[in-house]
């Protein structure tokens, strides 16, 4: 996980927040544009996430119902005034990106499945999200009416050759899709955090809800083929997770709807 050393100046951040970070070694810890993420390092360890207004409703919502279940971080404070402000603590350990981890690619591949399917086996009641899917596919459609199309997700694009070709199969089999399971959202790598191989805590939930566990089985795989550098592992990875839960034809319909961005 990056971290660089900044000095920003504190009166940029909410009243509220500026006693934490006062005295702290500051960390900017973004890997992307849309959020800027701070790692505060003192005593207790957080990360201060900063977004546009309304941008991290969700994820804090959803944060706080992993946590209930064990399974992500304790939000300590959500703002939401000029910016969106999200305030967590530290997750113990490192995510599966850490080189450790990445030297025993079966050994992260089979963990990782096997984390995925223990949590679409959670019980989903209370999820503050509670049609993922609908959203899902909407989300597919505004995607290709913007022009955005992905065709290098996989090697073998799944054998879509077109958008056209893609949003297709979003419209002809897309109501297959089910809202029965509860879901990371983005399921990968960087977003599973792991402490001497021991599961401490799933992070990044802000696309999480209620869903098709296929969408996390498509992220899981791509995640390992991204991060490994070989598709080698797909097969291992769904053998593991359970082929009894996987439906190839779904799998198809979350690719198609993916090359959306």
């Amino acid at each position: 996980m990056k971290r660089t050393l900044i000095r920003p100046d504190l009166a940029r951040f909410p009243a509220a927040l500026r006693p934490l970070m006062e005295g702290a070694s500051l960390y900017d810890s973004s890997s992307s544009a849309a959020a800027e993420v701070i790692y505060v390092e003192r005593d207790d360890d957080y990360y201060l996430k900063s977004a546009a207004v309304g941008a991290l409703k969700r994820e804090a919502e959803l944060t706080r119902f992993f946590h209930e279940k064990r399974l992500g971080t304790e939000v300590l404070c959500y703002l939401s005034d000029e910016k969106d402000w999200l305030l967590t603590r530290r997750v113990a350990g490192e995510d599966c990106t850490h080189a450790d981890y990445l030297a025993e690619p079966k050994r992260l591949c089979d963990l990782t499945a096997n984390l995925l399917r223990a949590l679409h086996e959670t019980p989903y009641d209370g999820c503050p999200v509670p049609d993922r899917t609908a959203d899902y596919l909407t989300s597919a459609e505004e995607g290709y009416r913007m022009g955005k199309y992905d065709a290098s997700l996989f090697p073998d694009n799944w054998g879509y050759a077109s958008a056209e070709d893609a949003i297709g199969v979003v419209r002809r089999d897309g109501h297959l899709l089910r809202t029965d399971t509860l879901l990371h959202g983005d399921y990968c790598l960087p977003n599973v955090m792991l402490d001497g191989w021991r599961f401490s805590g799933f992070i990044d939930l802000g696309n999480g809800g209620v869903g098709d566990r296929h969408i996390d089985l498509f992220w899981g795989a791509w995640s390992l083929f991204f991060n490994l550098k070989t598709d080698a592992y797909r097969d291992r990875f769904f053998d593991a997770y359970g082929r009894d839960k996987i439906e190839p034809d779904l799998l198809r319909v979350v690719a198609a709807a993916e090359v959306f961005g």
